[in-house]
């Protein structure tokens, strides 16, 4: 299989959220087999040798792939979410995003400064999201921290929010 034929399987949904956006929608790569064996072996394969310890997912389409690629790193998984979600103290992050703004929170105990960090979510548009994210893991003090999209949606220049030496990889680009 192809990057190109997993770009031919992602569904786009017009007019969602809101009108105006036109959503990237990769649950339609969730429900191939074929398709999720394959998005697993590329990010297996982008961060088998980093020495990741944490995968950090973000809500909700972060904790799919998230899960899946830190079994395969031998790694834990750690969720961001959104307020309210969390059980325990949290570390929390507010921001804007293209049709709006929003808060995401991390537990102040789930990653530390010996963690290699890998961030992850299904997509960069803007980068506010995982802006915020980068800037919650970075207030653990880990070793190293990587970012990761399954697609950039290089027409909206979100890796331009990002300080230059931001360790940023996508799957696929759109």
């Amino acid at each position: 299989m192809s990057k190109e034929t997993l770009i031919k399987h992602i569904r786009n949904v017009e007019d969602f959220p809101i009108p105006g956006i036109l959503f990237r929608d990769v649950t339609t790569l969730f429900k191939d087999p074929k398709d999720l064996q394959e998005l697993s072996d590329i990010l297996y394969n982008m961060y088998k040798d980093k020495g990741i310890t944490k995968v950090v997912g973000i809500e909700s389409r972060g904790f799919i792939m998230g899960p899946i690629l830190a079994t395969r790193l031998n790694a834990g998984f750690v969720p961001i979410r959104k307020p309210g979600k969390l059980p325990c103290e949290t570390l929390e992050e507010s921001y804007d995003k293209e049709y709006g703004k929003d808060t995401i929170q991390i537990h102040k105990d789930a990653l530390n400064e010996n963690d290699v960090i890998l961030v992850h979510d299904d997509l960069l548009a803007t980068g506010g999201t995982m802006e915020a994210a980068y800037k919650l893991v970075k207030k653990f003090n880990p070793k190293d921290i990587y970012i990761n999209f399954l697609i950039e949606l290089k027409d909206l220049n979100g890796r331009d929010i990002f300080s230059k030496d931001a360790k940023i990889d996508a799957v696929l680009s759109l």
